[in-house]
């Protein structure tokens, strides 16, 4: 692979703002299009990005495998959400149909339990995009 220095700076410089827009998508999915799953594509892209620029090696060292485990046990978080609201007297992932307190509409905390499946959603996605890209990346071929 060629040292192509203006692709790794550019590539080190745009992958914190991406991620950044990965998490206003996630954060904002109950308000404006978006959530967790198209914020979630985004960050998992952000970080395919850089092991595409630097390698695998290096994109493994800045989001090593132990934070990709932790990324991908976000589904137990989602399921706990749900038990959240049956213990709580109301239904799974019930939201202001079971008459949930959802705060004032069009404020960030507006959407109840539903800002907090998006953030799940959102480090699901990203997490499962860049293990697959490694997965794939790592086979060989005939």
């Amino acid at each position: 692979m060629t040292e192509d220095i203006i692709v790794k700076t550019s590539a080190r410089l745009m992958t914190p703002f991406i991620q950044m827009f990965g998490l206003y998508v996630i954060f904002h999915g109950h308000l404006t299009p978006g959530g967790g799953f198209q914020g979630g594509a985004i960050i998992g892209a952000s970080m395919i990005l850089l092991a595409v620029v630097y390698g695998l090696e290096e994109g493994e060292k800045r989001l090593g495998h132990d934070a990709s485990t932790v990324l991908e046990s976000s589904t137990l978080f989602y399921a706990l959400i749900g038990l959240i609201g049956i213990a709580a007297g109301y239904s799974f992932l019930a939201n202001r149909v079971a008459g949930i307190p959802v705060g004032t509409p069009g404020a960030l905390f507006s959407g109840g339990a539903i800002f907090a499946i998006n953030i799940v959603v959102g480090l699901k996605v990203a997490s499962t995009g860049k293990t697959l890209f490694y997965a794939l990346s790592r086979e060989e071929r005939p």
